[in-house]
């Protein structure tokens, strides 16, 4: 039933569990190698608390400030400087009724940064609003990304101008943590691109510096909302290189006739969010196509397409990579590499109270095939150092618990998920039957204590309902109520110590059972249909 494999995995924390309770306890597969057993006794029996290893490290990447209070962040840039990579982030401060009426408030830009992609230190603000004289009002700090420049850093970014116009902005600094110092006028303003489609049409900048293979070093920044614009930079990197000499700043189809080019062959569906990529060797040298990933449609998938050149327009689509996230109706990605990988960071609003204007940064690896084409993959839970576990019934055939399977919709109108079925033989049991073990939602300090997120579908967890049904649901209002009906006792197994089975703290003396396929609320009195093993 356990593999070696399944239980070495666990080990490590087990490991640590058992030298505070029990050291002597060996042996008995993957459930004894996660379980710690406790003196307290509960309602239910003889049966006794039990602590669960709970993933250590998982998506969002950041979930508190320096404070411990919950913070949310969106749009994700990062910047890899040396052995240190720093993560970018808008700070998303929306409130309840602004969230209702569709309203960003993002006053400043975060940083973070790590040295193992795991672990990661709050680099604190590195540009208020306030401080930039074009811009509006002081709380459309919108998506950014910083470049390195001969040792200086800047910080490309959007907002509001006076005029009403979505433009982009710069501001430099000695260290990628700031501060930064915006120039005092917009680099590029959105009454110069033409053609226009709306007052957001440019938003979203990202750059690109390479020498090419004649030796003449490019400064590229693109950016575009409906529309994908290209610009080069002169050597200061905070002014747009005048590319036919004419004098003026213009806006194009092509680099012969203007300084801005429109681009829009083979980007299909583009919406927003671009980001510019080229792989590279294990010495750094450039190879193959460039990249250009971006926000297909609405609610926003990631897809890209490739091109030879950045200037002539000529791209081929490649693929939809990520569908829209389930907690959040926009996405943005940052693609780097790092100590020999390559990853992707993206957003969604899996935090408690998130949603598409109280966003949080994650991030998974991105894997190219032989080819250069990237395949479609999902939001993961637990990241790139957490541990995703199947819950097996010790019923019947051992069947594994799982949620409903599904593309996650398109349509605004079925958000937020509420009423995610769960129980057995549903959805793609390669990815559905995936799930996470997290602290306590109700009280994350109580090690007895766990929430249960799908692996896949981050932000869903199982929600136990007063009618005795159990869903998979997101948290949208972070109520007590709702972190209570998302919270787990965790006790040894009514029906096998081995086991595990789990309380609700909504609805004590209730446990998760499964029943007739479906995962549901019980006194606990079929034992073994209340009971699961961990694998």
């Amino acid at each position: 039933m356990f593999t070696d494999r399944t239980t070495k995995r666990w080990r490590g924390s087990w490991k640590r569990q058992s030298a505070r309770k029990n050291p002597g306890m060996y042996g008995y597969g993957i459930v004894a190698a996660s379980l710690v057993m406790a003196a307290g006794l509960t309602g239910c029996g003889e049966a006794k608390e039990v602590a669960l290893a709970r993933t250590e490290s998982s998506n969002p990447i950041v979930k508190t400030d320096d404070g411990g209070e919950r913070i949310y962040g969106g749009d994700p840039s990062v910047l890899v400087d040396g052995d240190t990579v720093y993560l970018y982030t808008g700070h998303d401060a929306s409130t309840d009724e602004q969230v209702a009426n569709s309203v960003y408030e993002i006053p400043e830009y975060l940083c973070y940064s790590s040295t193992d992609l795991v672990n990661w230190k709050s680099e604190g603000t590195v540009m208020t609003m306030d401080t930039v004289d074009w811009a509006k009002d002081d709380v459309s700090a919108w998506a950014s990304q910083v470049m390195k420049y001969n040792d200086k850093y800047y910080l490309y970014y959007c907002s509001w101008d006076k005029s009403g116009k979505q433009s982009i902005g710069v501001a430099v600094a000695d260290s990628p943590t700031g501060t930064f110092v915006d120039i005092g006028e917009p680099l590029v303003r959105g009454s110069v691109t033409k053609p226009q489609l709306s007052t957001f049409n440019d938003i979203d900048p990202t750059a690109w510096v390479e020498t090419d293979e004649n030796g003449e070093e490019h400064r590229y920044l693109a950016w575009g909302n409906g529309m994908f614009f290209m610009c080069e930079l002169n050597e200061d990197m905070i002014s747009v290189k005048d590319m036919n000499g004419d004098g003026e700043i213009t806006s194009g189809t092509s680099f012969d006739d203007a300084d801005i080019m429109y681009q829009k062959g083979g980007i299909e569906n583009y919406t927003e969010a671009p980001w510019l990529y080229r792989r590279s060797d294990e010495q750094g040298n450039y190879y193959g196509d460039y990249y250009l990933f971006y926000a297909y449609g609405w609610r926003e998938c990631m897809a890209y397409a490739t091109a030879p050149d950045l200037t002539s327009g000529d791209w081929t689509f490649g693929n939809v990579i990520m569908y829209p996230t389930s907690t959040s109706n926009t996405n943005h990605m940052a693609v780097f590499d790092f100590k020999g990988k390559t990853y992707f960071a993206y957003h969604n609003g899996s935090l408690p109270g998130g949603n598409g204007y109280r966003r949080s940064a994650c991030i998974t690896e991105l894997h190219f095939n032989d080819d250069g084409s990237i395949d479609y993959f999902e939001e993961t839970t637990a990241g790139l150092a957490g541990t995703a576990v199947t819950l097996q019934s010790a019923a019947g055939d051992g069947a594994l618990l799982s949620h409903e399977g599904f593309v996650n919709s398109s349509a605004d109108v079925d958000y937020p998920m509420k009423n995610v079925k769960v129980g057995t033989g549903l959805g793609d049991l390669s990815t559905d039957e995936k799930w996470v073990l997290c602290d306590g939602k109700a009280d994350a300090s109580n090690e007895y204590y766990v929430s249960i997120q799908s692996e896949n579908k981050s932000g869903l967890y199982l929600t136990a309902q007063t009618d005795g049904t159990v869903v998979l649901a997101q948290d949208v209002d972070a109520a007590e109520e709702t972190a209570q009906a998302q919270t787990f006792h965790t006790m040894e197994g009514l029906s096998d110590k081995k086991g595990v089975s789990f309380e609700s703290v909504l609805m004590p003396g209730q446990y998760l059972t499964l029943q007739d396929g479906k995962l549901v609320l019980t006194d606990g009195s079929d034992k073994k249909a209340a009971t699961f093993y961990l694998n």
